[in-house]
């Protein structure tokens, strides 16, 4: 079954409007379900052309799993697989590496855990804050060099982190949180502008908000004890009527359309341009199919303003991640020492 498609970069491949994100498969939110069903997941999104698969080395097993099914359907070369690294687990402290050595070693691991030759999209998933850009990416170009990588992304960093990765090789995406619901890439951060100045694709994570933005949760009281979302500051209790105000107004224009407030907000996510690609995350078929309705629903430039200034009236406000992990988020590489 065809998709609509979207380019990555301004000369890549041709990929799924509507990618996958694929961390919750495994063990990143608690236990990971049955192996069969989650095959038999993977299997009904590449049936359904689903086949921009997003994952990292950091999502538990979900590398492992992605490579068993690969291993059993033999559809490797049907797929365009993306992973990062960076993160780097240290009894239960949050590190981050950047340096060349990590990169070439993350990079093999996760080629041994895929069960691949070459992966399609590979990103440095957070910067450590001490490795200068410069040397890491010129350890993913070698990586592409030996026929590794193909092509090479970032995730959560600065503008000028951006720009001067590109001098040094062309990015071909860049990834970030970007919904209704989080808006920094846009305005000061420079960050939008920049990618497109450059020609660099913005794949969105958490295009609906980690959920919220579904209307499926009405309070904080709504997410399990040991729910990630609950350590979230733009989660709190005192935000819930300004996000269930949000979600009311996004519901409102789903039912012109027969549609749903999380199919809205990734129309709305698409409308921003071409070279803007969502990858709503789930293990269940049926809000697959549910997201995967998103780049079919054609909003009307009135509704597309109408979120805005809806987004605009709500003004949810917070952080989008707790203090230990938001140091890691727009951060700026170190500059590269004096030869």
């Amino acid at each position: 079954m065809s998709a609509p498609q979207r380019t990555i970069g301004r000369d890549g491949p041709k990929v799924s409007a509507m990618g996958l994100g694929l961390m919750s498969i495994g063990s990143a939110y608690g236990q990971a379900g049955p192996l069969e069903e989650t095959v038999a997941f993977l299997d009904h999104a590449h049936a359904t052309g689903q086949r921009f698969w997003d994952t990292a080395d950091a999502y538990q097993d979900s590398e492992d799993i992605i490579g068993e099914w690969f291993k059993r359907s033999g559809k490797r070369d049907d797929i365009f697989i993306a992973t990062k690294f960076g993160f780097v687990p240290d009894e239960g402290k949050i590190t981050v590496r950047s340096d060349p050595e990590h990169a070439r070693a993350a990079c093999d691991t996760s080629l041994k855990r895929l069960g691949i030759d070459t992966i399609d999209l590979y990103y440095c998933h957070r910067l450590d804050g001490i490795t200068p850009i410069e040397k890491t990416i010129e350890a993913l170009v070698d990586l592409k060099n030996q026929g590794k990588i193909r092509y090479i992304g970032l995730s959560e960093c600065s503008a000028s982190t951006i720009r001067r990765a590109h001098a040094i090789h062309p990015i071909s995406a860049f990834q970030i949180e970007y919904s209704p619901f989080a808006l920094d890439i846009e305005g000061e951060s420079e960050i939008l502008s920049t990618c497109r100045e450059l020609g660099i694709s913005v794949i969105a994570y958490s295009p609906i908000g980690r959920g919220i933005l579904s209307g499926q949760i009405k309070s904080v009281d709504d997410l399990p004890e040991n729910d990630f979302r609950r350590m979230l500051p733009k989660y709190s209790q005192e935000n819930f009527p300004k996000i269930l105000e949000l979600v009311k107004g996004l519901q409102d224009i789903a039912k012109a359309h027969d549609a749903t407030s999380a199919q809205v907000s990734l129309a709305w996510l698409q409308a921003q341009g071409p070279d803007i690609i969502p990858i709503p995350g789930t293990k269940s078929t049926s809000r697959m199919d549910e997201n995967a309705g998103g780049a079919l629903l054609q909003l009307t430039e009135k509704e597309v303003k109408d979120i805005r200034e809806l987004i605009k009236r709500t003004e949810v406000s917070g952080a989008r991640y707790p203090d230990a992990l938001c140091r890691f988020n727009g951060r700026d590489s170190n500059e590269t020492p004096p030869l």
